[in-house]
Order: C-alpha cells, then sequence, then structure tokens
C-alpha cells in the first residue's frame, strides 16, 4: 500500500522551471531517501509532498489524502523534523511537548501518557523544564524528534536530520529510524551522507529539478557487474 504518490509534480519559478515532472510512491514501512547537490531541488520536492509549499501543477496524495482538497487532513497524519531547530526556544523541554500534542488534537490525559513515554525514550526527562535554546545541539535534535512523534504520525519527513551530528549520533538516528519503519512507519528522509542512503530501502537522485534514479541501493548501484558505493554512482550521475 503507497502512503505517499506523487504523479507529474512541478514547480516554476515564473518563467524559469524548478522541478520537472516529479513521480514516485513510498509504501508503508519504507525508509525512502532524497539525495542530490545544493541547489538539485529536493529541498522543494521535499516541502511541497509535506504540504509546506503549493505546487504549480501534478497531483500528491498523502495517506489517502488529496493535498489539493484535504491538505489539513494529510498533515495530521504527518511529522516534519527540519533541518534547523524550528521548535519554541523560550519554552522549556515539557512545554514544547505539551504544545505540539495539543496542536495535534490529543486529548489530555492521553497526551501526558504520550510525553512520559517520550521523555524516557528520547533520554530527555532530566532536562524537562530545561528552555530548549538552553539544550545541547543532540539533545535540540532529540527533542525535534520527539515532537514530531508525539501523534504518533504515519508518515515522517527528516530533512537533513543528521546535520552535524557525530557518529555515535547518527547510527542512533538510523536505528530509530529502522524502528520506526519496521512498526509501519512511513519514513522519508533528506541527507548528505551518502554512505546513510545505504540505510534506505528506496532513493531517488535529483539534480537541476529532474530526477536521475530512482530504486533499491542494490540495484542501482551496480557497474560492470559489481556493488559499488552509493557515493561512486551518485558522483558518476550528477556530473
Amino acid at each position: 500500500m503507497e502512503e505517499i504518490e506523487i504523479h507529474n509534480l512541478t514547480k516554476d519559478y515564473g518563467n524559469q522551471k524548478g522541478i520537472f515532472d516529479v513521480d514516485f510512491s513510498v509504501k508503508k514501512g519504507e525508509v525512502f531517501g532524497f539525495l542530490g547537490p545544493n541547489g538539485a531541488g529536493k529541498t522543494t520536492t521535499f516541502r511541497m509532498i509535506c504540504a509546506l509549499l503549493k505546487p504549480t501543477s501534478g497531483n500528491v496524495t498523502v495517506n489517502g489524502f488529496d493535498l489539493k482538497h484535504a491538505k489539513d487532513d494529510a498533515r495530521a497524519t504527518i511529522g516534519y523534523v527540519s533541518q534547523k531547530f524550528s521548535l519554541y526556544r523560550k519554552l522549556n523541554v515539557y512545554q514544547n511537548l505539551e504544545y505540539f500534542g495539543l496542536s495535534y488534537g490529543l486529548e489530555v490525559k492521553p497526551l501526558k501518557t504520550r510525553i512520559e513515554e517520550l521523555l524516557d525514550e528520547f533520554s530527555l526527562r532530566k532536562y524537562k523544564d530545561v528552555q530548549s535554546e538552553d539544550l545541547p545541539f543532540g539533545l535540540q535534535r532529540q527533542l525535534s524528534m520527539a515532537c514530531a512523534l508525539i501523534h504518533k504520525p504515519k508518515i515522517l519527513f527528516l530533512d537533513e536530520a543528521t546535520s552535524g551530528a557525530d557518529p555515535v549520533a547518527r547510527r542512533v538516528f538510523w536505528d530509530r529510524v529502522s524502528a520506526l519503519a519496521s512498526s509501519g512507519t512511513c519514513v522519508i528522509v533528506t541527507t548528505h551522507f551518502m554512505e546513510e542512503s545505504e540505510y534506505c530501502d528506496n532513493f531517488l537522485i535529483q539534480d537541476q529539478g529532474k530526477i536521475l534514479v530512482l530504486g533499491a541501493p542494490d540495484k542501482i548501484c551496480i557497474k560492470d557487474g559489481h556493488r559499488i558505493s552509493i557515493e561512486q554512482a551518485f558522483v558518476e550521475l550528477v556530473h
């Protein structure tokens, strides 16, 4: 079952076309990666799928909701973690979780239970009274992820979520992504780290608004009958 379906998605900026007729789908429990150099259009595509940017033309269906007609319904089923820390800096950890839970329509009693679960899961309990702006970088990322998951979304969007993280933190992050996918959550992630695409079930490489390649790592990263790295495949495609 496809959680996300994209058909002929385009984005124009005046007379200049930014995204060219993008087509792909993502299934339940799949980890899907976006790769591409700076300016490739992957963030623009990503934001259109998240209902944060209106496309010029094409169709996007998220969890059965057509974004043209049911944007709010679609948003209620997704979680989003942006590249930059975008939570409320003057609210403490607990208050941020509470705010996002209420924003997603959770009732007070179930929300309290859910917050307690996330404080433990993301090692935030002893920081629950700390203002989010005073948290170390790694804990800010933990809080961002916890807020995105407060309502148990069917789809989780992660935009450069491991940028600036150390190798250990990145490994923990991908372990969590794998666990979410195993439980049925669809995870869409953009990353500049080529090796992280090995964790994806499928990925696409985009450049200048066009998809250059789309598929599973073991199918894409083959040259002369031998498995090559995603980085090598990426370099050969974009140069």
